[in-house]
Protein backbone atom coordinates (compact mmCIF):
# COMPACT_ATOMS: atom_id res chain seq x y z
CA UNK A 1 0.00 0.00 0.00
CA UNK A 2 2.86 2.61 1.11
CA UNK A 3 4.50 2.05 -2.04
CA UNK A 4 1.21 2.52 -3.90
CA UNK A 5 1.41 5.61 -2.36
CA UNK A 6 4.53 6.46 -3.47
CA UNK A 7 3.90 5.71 -7.00
CA UNK A 8 0.82 8.19 -7.17
CA UNK A 9 2.80 10.77 -5.47
CA UNK A 10 5.15 10.46 -8.27
CA UNK A 11 2.80 10.72 -10.57
CA UNK A 12 1.29 13.21 -9.83
CA UNK A 13 4.34 15.39 -9.54
CA UNK A 14 5.03 14.45 -12.85
CA UNK A 15 2.20 15.63 -14.18
CA UNK A 16 2.33 18.87 -12.11
CA UNK A 17 5.77 19.28 -13.49
CA UNK A 18 4.72 19.01 -17.21
CA UNK A 19 1.49 21.64 -16.85
CA UNK A 20 4.17 24.35 -15.25
CA UNK A 21 6.47 23.87 -17.79
CA UNK A 22 4.20 24.27 -20.45
CA UNK A 23 2.89 27.43 -18.47
CA UNK A 24 6.49 29.13 -18.48
CA UNK A 25 8.89 30.28 -16.28
CA UNK A 26 8.27 31.75 -13.17
CA UNK A 27 8.22 35.75 -13.06
CA UNK A 28 10.65 36.28 -10.80
CA UNK A 29 13.54 37.73 -11.90
CA UNK A 30 16.06 36.42 -9.06
CA UNK A 31 16.63 32.64 -10.16
CA UNK A 32 19.69 31.38 -10.03
CA UNK A 33 19.61 27.45 -11.06
CA UNK A 34 21.20 26.37 -7.66
CA UNK A 35 19.84 23.15 -5.77
CA UNK A 36 21.69 21.74 -2.63
CA UNK A 37 20.38 18.05 -1.41
CA UNK A 38 21.44 16.56 1.96
CA UNK A 39 22.72 13.18 1.13
CA UNK A 40 23.49 9.91 4.17
CA UNK A 41 20.21 9.54 5.85
CA UNK A 42 18.98 6.61 4.23
CA UNK A 43 20.79 3.64 2.69
CA UNK A 44 17.95 3.36 0.50
CA UNK A 45 18.44 7.19 -1.19
CA UNK A 46 21.50 5.19 -3.31
CA UNK A 47 24.95 6.56 -3.58
CA UNK A 48 26.40 9.52 -3.73
CA UNK A 49 27.51 9.32 -7.43
CA UNK A 50 23.86 8.44 -8.33
CA UNK A 51 22.84 11.43 -6.74
CA UNK A 52 25.15 13.03 -8.65
CA UNK A 53 24.46 11.58 -11.78
CA UNK A 54 21.04 12.56 -11.66
CA UNK A 55 21.93 16.00 -12.68
CA UNK A 56 19.82 17.48 -10.38
CA UNK A 57 21.40 19.28 -7.92
CA UNK A 58 24.52 21.67 -8.10
CA UNK A 59 25.69 21.16 -4.46
CA UNK A 60 25.35 17.64 -1.95
CA UNK A 61 25.84 17.99 1.78
CA UNK A 62 26.79 14.53 3.60
CA UNK A 63 25.54 14.70 6.73
CA UNK A 64 26.15 14.03 9.39
CA UNK A 65 29.22 14.00 12.00
CA UNK A 66 27.22 14.01 14.87
CA UNK A 67 29.65 13.56 17.76
CA UNK A 68 32.17 15.67 18.71
CA UNK A 69 33.25 18.35 21.29
CA UNK A 70 32.42 17.81 25.13
CA UNK A 71 29.70 15.61 24.71
CA UNK A 72 30.90 13.63 22.61
CA UNK A 73 33.98 12.66 25.09
CA UNK A 74 36.09 14.07 22.75
CA UNK A 75 35.56 11.55 20.02
CA UNK A 76 34.04 12.05 16.69
CA UNK A 77 31.61 9.74 14.97
CA UNK A 78 30.53 9.99 11.22
CA UNK A 79 26.82 8.89 10.92
CA UNK A 80 25.80 7.88 6.92
CA UNK A 81 23.02 5.57 8.08
CA UNK A 82 24.98 2.77 6.88
CA UNK A 83 26.25 2.91 3.38
CA UNK A 84 29.31 1.70 3.29
CA UNK A 85 32.14 4.18 3.18
CA UNK A 86 34.14 2.22 1.35
CA UNK A 87 33.76 4.42 -2.23
CA UNK A 88 32.28 7.29 -1.08
CA UNK A 89 35.55 8.93 -1.82
CA UNK A 90 35.97 8.17 -4.96
CA UNK A 91 32.23 9.24 -5.46
CA UNK A 92 33.02 12.36 -4.05
CA UNK A 93 35.90 13.01 -6.62
CA UNK A 94 33.61 12.01 -9.12
CA UNK A 95 31.12 14.42 -7.89
CA UNK A 96 33.70 17.19 -7.79
CA UNK A 97 35.01 16.23 -11.29
CA UNK A 98 31.36 16.67 -13.16
CA UNK A 99 31.21 19.79 -11.34
CA UNK A 100 29.15 19.43 -8.00
CA UNK A 101 31.29 20.54 -4.91
CA UNK A 102 30.50 18.14 -1.72
CA UNK A 103 30.22 19.66 1.82
CA UNK A 104 30.29 17.81 4.98
CA UNK A 105 27.28 18.87 7.37
CA UNK A 106 28.67 18.73 11.49
CA UNK A 107 25.83 18.42 14.16
CA UNK A 108 22.24 16.77 13.28
CA UNK A 109 19.00 15.78 15.40
CA UNK A 110 21.20 14.07 18.16
CA UNK A 111 22.66 14.99 21.42
CA UNK A 112 26.10 14.27 21.34
CA UNK A 113 28.08 17.34 20.08
CA UNK A 114 28.89 20.71 21.69
CA UNK A 115 31.23 23.14 21.53
CA UNK A 116 31.43 24.93 24.96
CA UNK A 117 35.24 26.11 24.65
CA UNK A 118 37.53 27.88 22.41
CA UNK A 119 40.26 24.99 23.16
CA UNK A 120 37.31 21.94 21.85
CA UNK A 121 36.56 24.11 18.61
CA UNK A 122 39.91 24.83 17.72
CA UNK A 123 40.25 20.47 18.49
CA UNK A 124 37.15 20.29 15.82
CA UNK A 125 39.00 22.16 13.29
CA UNK A 126 42.07 19.96 13.62
CA UNK A 127 39.58 17.24 13.30
CA UNK A 128 37.64 18.70 10.35
CA UNK A 129 40.96 19.58 8.71
CA UNK A 130 43.25 16.62 8.91
CA UNK A 131 39.99 14.11 8.18
CA UNK A 132 38.26 15.58 5.28
CA UNK A 133 39.96 18.91 4.27
CA UNK A 134 43.42 19.82 2.77
CA UNK A 135 45.19 18.44 6.07
CA UNK A 136 46.72 15.19 6.83
CA UNK A 137 48.30 14.59 9.92
CA UNK A 138 50.03 11.39 10.49
CA UNK A 139 47.41 9.39 12.86
CA UNK A 140 44.44 11.01 12.39
CA UNK A 141 42.52 8.68 10.09
CA UNK A 142 40.52 10.29 6.60
CA UNK A 143 36.88 8.24 6.36
CA UNK A 144 36.91 8.96 2.40
CA UNK A 145 40.51 8.42 1.83
CA UNK A 146 42.62 11.37 -0.05
CA UNK A 147 39.47 13.20 -1.06
CA UNK A 148 39.06 16.50 -0.14
CA UNK A 149 35.95 17.82 0.39
CA UNK A 150 34.88 21.12 -0.33
CA UNK A 151 33.00 22.65 2.81
CA UNK A 152 31.64 22.60 5.81
CA UNK A 153 27.97 22.97 6.76
CA UNK A 154 26.69 23.74 10.30
CA UNK A 155 23.48 21.96 11.03
CA UNK A 156 22.52 22.87 14.97
CA UNK A 157 19.92 21.32 16.31
CA UNK A 158 20.71 22.32 20.08
CA UNK A 159 23.85 24.13 21.76
CA UNK A 160 24.53 26.77 24.71
CA UNK A 161 25.49 30.25 24.75
CA UNK A 162 29.12 29.10 25.84
CA UNK A 163 28.71 27.15 22.39
CA UNK A 164 32.16 28.40 20.24
CA UNK A 165 30.34 28.20 16.48
CA UNK A 166 32.45 30.89 15.93
CA UNK A 167 35.66 30.16 16.78
CA UNK A 168 35.38 27.05 14.45
CA UNK A 169 34.26 29.11 11.45
CA UNK A 170 36.74 31.74 11.73
CA UNK A 171 39.81 28.94 11.95
CA UNK A 172 38.51 27.60 8.32
CA UNK A 173 37.87 30.90 7.19
CA UNK A 174 41.61 31.59 7.49
CA UNK A 175 43.14 28.33 5.61
CA UNK A 176 40.11 29.52 3.08
CA UNK A 177 41.86 32.69 2.97
CA UNK A 178 45.40 31.74 2.85
CA UNK A 179 44.95 30.24 -0.28
CA UNK A 180 47.57 27.77 0.26
CA UNK A 181 49.52 26.08 -2.31
CA UNK A 182 47.36 23.47 -4.32
CA UNK A 183 44.44 24.47 -2.15
CA UNK A 184 40.82 25.35 -2.75
CA UNK A 185 38.22 27.81 -1.68
CA UNK A 186 36.41 26.20 1.14
CA UNK A 187 32.33 26.13 1.55
CA UNK A 188 31.48 27.45 4.89
CA UNK A 189 27.58 27.09 5.75
CA UNK A 190 24.29 26.88 8.03
CA UNK A 191 21.31 24.99 7.94
CA UNK A 192 19.11 26.51 10.68
CA UNK A 193 15.88 26.15 11.62
CA UNK A 194 14.11 29.84 9.97
CA UNK A 195 13.10 31.41 13.94
CA UNK A 196 14.48 34.62 13.95
CA UNK A 197 16.75 35.58 15.83
CA UNK A 198 18.35 32.72 15.63
CA UNK A 199 19.58 30.47 18.40
CA UNK A 200 22.09 31.94 20.10
CA UNK A 201 25.08 29.16 19.57
CA UNK A 202 23.94 29.58 15.71
CA UNK A 203 24.05 33.12 15.76
CA UNK A 204 27.17 32.90 17.10
CA UNK A 205 28.84 31.92 13.30
CA UNK A 206 26.23 33.78 11.59
CA UNK A 207 27.47 36.82 13.32
CA UNK A 208 30.97 36.26 11.75
CA UNK A 209 29.80 37.43 8.69
CA UNK A 210 32.08 34.76 6.82
CA UNK A 211 29.23 32.07 6.19
CA UNK A 212 28.95 32.00 2.50
CA UNK A 213 25.44 30.72 2.86
CA UNK A 214 22.42 29.88 4.85
CA UNK A 215 20.27 27.11 4.07
CA UNK A 216 17.28 28.07 5.89
CA UNK A 217 14.29 25.81 6.75
CA UNK A 218 11.05 26.21 6.43
CA UNK A 219 9.36 23.24 6.94
CA UNK A 220 8.95 21.02 10.17
CA UNK A 221 8.50 24.16 12.58
CA UNK A 222 4.72 25.68 13.17
CA UNK A 223 6.28 29.33 13.01
CA UNK A 224 8.42 29.01 9.80
CA UNK A 225 5.38 27.05 8.36
CA UNK A 226 2.45 30.36 9.46
CA UNK A 227 5.23 33.47 9.26
CA UNK A 228 8.23 31.95 6.47
CA UNK A 229 7.81 35.33 4.55
CA UNK A 230 8.31 37.19 7.83
CA UNK A 231 11.08 35.77 8.50
CA UNK A 232 12.59 35.42 5.27
CA UNK A 233 12.96 39.11 5.60
CA UNK A 234 14.50 39.55 8.71
CA UNK A 235 17.39 36.78 7.84
CA UNK A 236 18.28 38.13 4.75
CA UNK A 237 18.34 41.90 5.69
CA UNK A 238 20.04 40.79 8.69
CA UNK A 239 22.70 39.16 6.84
CA UNK A 240 23.19 41.34 3.24
CA UNK A 241 26.45 39.68 2.46
CA UNK A 242 25.32 36.33 3.06
CA UNK A 243 23.46 33.87 0.83
CA UNK A 244 20.31 32.33 1.61
CA UNK A 245 18.64 29.33 0.08
CA UNK A 246 15.12 28.00 1.39
CA UNK A 247 15.33 25.08 2.78
CA UNK A 248 12.12 22.49 1.36
CA UNK A 249 11.28 19.00 2.09
CA UNK A 250 11.00 16.58 -0.43
CA UNK A 251 8.40 14.49 2.01
CA UNK A 252 4.99 14.89 1.96
CA UNK A 253 4.76 13.38 4.88
CA UNK A 254 6.43 16.26 6.58
CA UNK A 255 4.84 19.30 8.48
CA UNK A 256 5.51 22.33 6.41
CA UNK A 257 5.65 20.90 2.41
CA UNK A 258 5.12 23.04 0.46
CA UNK A 259 3.50 21.56 -3.17
CA UNK A 260 5.10 22.57 -6.40
CA UNK A 261 2.70 24.88 -7.69
CA UNK A 262 3.06 26.90 -4.31
CA UNK A 263 6.72 26.82 -5.00
CA UNK A 264 6.02 28.22 -8.47
CA UNK A 265 3.74 31.00 -7.43
CA UNK A 266 4.30 31.94 -4.09
CA UNK A 267 7.85 30.87 -2.38
CA UNK A 268 10.24 31.31 -5.55
CA UNK A 269 8.82 34.90 -6.24
CA UNK A 270 9.21 35.75 -2.76
CA UNK A 271 12.08 34.37 -2.29
CA UNK A 272 13.74 36.15 -5.19
CA UNK A 273 13.06 39.25 -4.23
CA UNK A 274 16.06 39.53 -2.09
CA UNK A 275 19.45 40.21 -3.07
CA UNK A 276 20.93 37.84 -1.15
CA UNK A 277 18.86 34.98 -3.08
CA UNK A 278 21.01 31.69 -3.54
CA UNK A 279 18.47 28.79 -4.48
CA UNK A 280 16.81 26.05 -2.73
CA UNK A 281 17.84 23.17 -0.21
CA UNK A 282 15.94 19.89 -0.24
CA UNK A 283 15.87 17.67 2.34
CA UNK A 284 16.94 15.23 1.63
CA UNK A 285 17.98 12.38 -1.31
CA UNK A 286 16.25 9.60 0.06
CA UNK A 287 12.93 11.74 0.17
CA UNK A 288 13.38 13.39 -3.10
CA UNK A 289 14.33 10.09 -4.96
CA UNK A 290 10.86 8.41 -3.73
CA UNK A 291 8.94 12.03 -4.60
CA UNK A 292 10.53 13.46 -7.56
CA UNK A 293 10.42 16.77 -6.26
CA UNK A 294 13.24 18.31 -7.21
CA UNK A 295 12.97 17.44 -10.75
CA UNK A 296 9.84 19.61 -10.49
CA UNK A 297 11.34 22.23 -8.65
CA UNK A 298 14.54 23.11 -9.72
CA UNK A 299 13.38 24.71 -12.86
CA UNK A 300 12.30 27.73 -10.26
CA UNK A 301 15.09 28.16 -8.51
Amino acid sequence: MASSRRLIAASLLALTAIFFLLAGPAAATGKTGQVTVFWGRNKAEGSLRQACDTGTYTFVIISFLNVFGHDGHGKYHLDISGHPIAGVGEDIKHCQYIGIPVSLSIGGFGNNYSLTSKQAALDLFDYLWNAFLGGGKPGTHRPFGDAWLDGVDLFLEHGTAADRYDVLALELAKHNIRGLAGGKPLHLTATPRCGFPPARWVATAVDTGILERVHLRIYDDGDCEAYWHLRWDQWTAAYRATRFYVGLTASEMTHGWVHPKNVYYDVAPSAQKADNYGGLMIWDRYYDKLSNYTSIVKYYA
